[in-house]
């Protein structure tokens, strides 16, 4: 019960007794009006007819044996115009202007004018009050009894299920801990890993009961602290919010989050999970290929699977969520449930490392010991086993591991086992051989994972809104991998350069050599000096996003307000041209049926980038001036706007646009760079 006190003179106070406020709940207790009473309140005048009111508002009444048994009787200053088809109608439009403007880094005059008419004919309708809000339901008075009790107290009450909520909680978080091995010291972070998205918007209450309790009998608008706090780290939708969230610098130490979900932990947890698998897989099968490998893996990961595995731990149980109409179907929470499992297995490596959660993923996925064993003690790598000790005495009877030692001497690398690294740079075309053993599509296979998982914890423990994919071409030219290849049509990329995707699959495969041959602590430093300082740049250039991307995210801020579906970017191929080994494409893009840029590329999907890169040079769209200048006003000093060719003259000077032809000039002088 809650303590009743009343303020005495001299600054005094007193509390109330349990006999004071049980005679108090007693006596009070009594129909609102009862029949003998009922004339004369009817000849009330206006002054005690408010004194009445007055008593009556923000009260708790109750009817029992009625559904819901207690209301607030609060209809004194309730909005009467929201149920009036005029207001629905007009209220529909006033969200989805106001979800446009949200969306655009400026709104034109005529724009803003509308949306102040709106917000105006709708206050006009409010003051106006043409229909009441609520179903009005008819209850005899004297049924109806008075509590004494306000809206504050039931407030206030409501607060213990929840603090009882989450004692039980916890305790119930020892019993998980105990079954995956004592693991956490940190139970926050296992119950973070636990919690859904949409147990947060409940603040831990069941949304189906609590909540109706709070809105029949709780505070009319309960206010909770500062309402900025939550919107302004969860807040995901929006063009204008995401591009002010990528604008964002890493920070300098491991930062803890205000989102108390398992969504970033699933993050985390997905790239910890697909490590384990990729890693043992590629050792338990040393002569299965890369596409057989990816099948293998994908039946381990997949949600379904998944699935099963959270239900041999009970997650379902543990797990926090609203009991709403988001998980209803079995199909959804089994994903839900699946994807706390990543979130587990992430929280793991975080609380433990990268053992420990392989050493759990591997006591769910099998029951059988023998087969424990198999899965956590899987051999090394067959050019390890031929020689444990190390194979770099065979650099001077073959050519092609000197050119790997000159690698390691421009990188500063040393390798025990330097076939691996031979290996590393070995295309399918070169064929088996008793060097290698083969090519390096399976160290892709693995530098991939690898690079995930180095990459995904550096993203959440520093920034986490960014990811890793366009940088790996990048450090590949900047160590010359290509000039190390080994592939006897090496000759064909002479001309036009090494494709972007074989320079990221080389890199892939230099990580998964390195992981073979020295373990993740070397993958982790490597990244922290070729990658990760390069995200600075990477954000403050706005490199995040590729150009199709950009140009569709500039076209939905032009979508007009009542439009069914916003127009999008249609891509189209108008001509292929050149042999089938070297063909060039040519895509157009079109909005609205009107062709705004064209690019040429070896492939349809670099010509439709490259098409986009046109289209946005040369238009002035809102978003990119509103974004530039964001980059502007927060790096001064290292942002610099995008150039973009003069277009009035570009049919008379046939040579290649301006803004390809400094990227072929960087990435020349790149290649030149790294080749000394």
């Amino acid at each position: 019960m809650p303590r009743f006190a009343r303020l005495l003179p001299n600054n005094g106070k007193e509390i109330l007794s349990m006999h004071q406020v049980m005679t108090y709940l007693l006596t009070i207790r009594k129909p609102v009006i009862t029949e003998d009473k009922l004339a004369s309140i009817l000849k009330l005048d206006t002054i005690k007819w408010s004194r009445f009111l007055d008593f009556m508002h923000d009260m708790i009444v109750t009817c029992p044996g009625k559904k819901p048994s207690s209301v607030r009787c609060d209809q004194v200053d309730r909005d009467q115009a929201v149920s009036n088809k005029k207001y629905k109608k007009l209220f529909k439009s006033f969200l989805r202007m106001r979800h446009l403007l949200l969306n655009r880094s400026r709104a034109s005059h005529d724009e803003q004018q509308s949306y102040i008419n709106i917000q105006n004919e709708l206050a006009k309708i409010r003051k106006e009050s043409y229909s009441p809000k609520e179903v009005n339901s008819e209850i005899p008075c004297n049924e109806v009894l008075i509590t004494g009790i306000r809206s504050d107290v039931c407030q206030h009450a409501l607060i213990m299920p929840v603090l009882v909520n989450y004692l039980r909680y916890y305790l119930c978080l020892d019993k998980l801990n105990v079954k995956l091995g004592n693991i956490f010291t940190d139970k926050v972070l296992l119950k973070r890993a636990m919690t859904h998205p949409s147990y947060r918007l409940t603040f831990g209450m069941n949304s189906d009961h609590i909540r109706n309790s709070l809105y029949n009998c709780g505070i009319r608008q309960p206010e909770f602290g500062e309402k900025n706090w939550q919107s302004n780290d969860n807040r995901k939708k929006g063009i204008v919010n995401l591009v002010k969230i990528m604008s964002r610098l890493a920070e300098e130490e491991e930062v803890s989050s205000n989102i108390h979900h398992y969504e970033r932990l699933e993050f985390l947890g997905d790239a910890v999970v697909e490590f384990i698998t990729s890693t043992t897989l590629y050792h338990l099968f040393p002569d299965v290929e890369e596409g057989g490998l990816a099948v293998y893996r994908q039946a381990l990961v997949e949600n379904q699977h998944l699935a099963k595995l959270a239900k041999k731990l009970q997650l379902e149980h543990y797990m926090l969520y609203s009991h709403g109409p988001d998980l209803c179907r079995d199909q959804d929470l089994r994903h839900a449930v699946a994807n706390c499992l990543e979130a587990v297995m992430g929280a793991i490596y975080l609380e433990k490392g990268i053992e420990e959660a392989r050493r759990v993923f591997c006591t769910v996925l099998f029951e059988e010991e023998d087969l424990r064993q198999i899965w956590a003690r899987y051999p090394k790598h067959p050019l390890q086993i031929q020689l444990p000790d190390g194979d770099r005495h065979m650099i001077k009877d073959f050519p092609v591991l000197q050119r790997m030692t000159e690698f390691e001497e421009c990188t500063g690398m040393k390798f025990k086992h330097i076939r691996l690294l031979a290996r590393a740079f070995t295309q399918r075309t070169i064929g088996y051989n008793e060097l290698t053993l083969g090519h390096n599509q399976r160290m892709e296979f693995l530098g991939d994972s690898v690079l995930q998982l180095v990459v995904s914890a550096y993203l959440f423990k520093h920034f986490p809104e960014h990811h890793e994919g366009h940088l790996s071409s990048i450090i590949c030219q900047d160590l010359g991998l290509e000039e190390y290849m080994l592939d006897d049509t090496a000759c064909r990329f002479a001309r036009k350069g090494v494709p972007m995707k074989l320079q990221a699959d080389l890199l892939e495969a230099l990580l998964g050599a390195m992981y073979v041959d020295s373990g993740l602590d070397v993958v982790e430093a490597f990244c922290n000096v070729c990658f990760f300082p390069r995200l600075r740049e990477f954000i403050i250039e706005q490199d995040w996003n590729d150009d199709k991307s950009k140009l569709q995210q500039v076209v939905l801020t032009l979508r007009k307000e009542g439009a069914e579906q916003p127009d999008i970017p249609q891509y189209k191929l108008l001509k292929k041209s050149g042999p089938t080994n070297a063909s060039v494409y040519t895509v157009a893009v079109f909005f609205k049926g009107k062709r705004i840029g064209v690019g040429s590329a070896e492939s349809v999907r670099l010509a439709e980038k490259m098409a986009a890169k046109d289209a946005l040079s040369k238009g002035e769209y809102e978003q990119i001036k509103f974004q530039t200048k964001l980059m502007s006003s927060l790096y001064p000093d290292e942002y610099k706007p995008p150039k973009f060719t003069d277009h009035k003259n570009r049919r008379r000077n046939p040579v290649l646009p301006k803004q390809y032809a400094d990227s072929s000039t960087r990435n020349r002088r790149t290649n030149d760079h790294c080749g000394t």
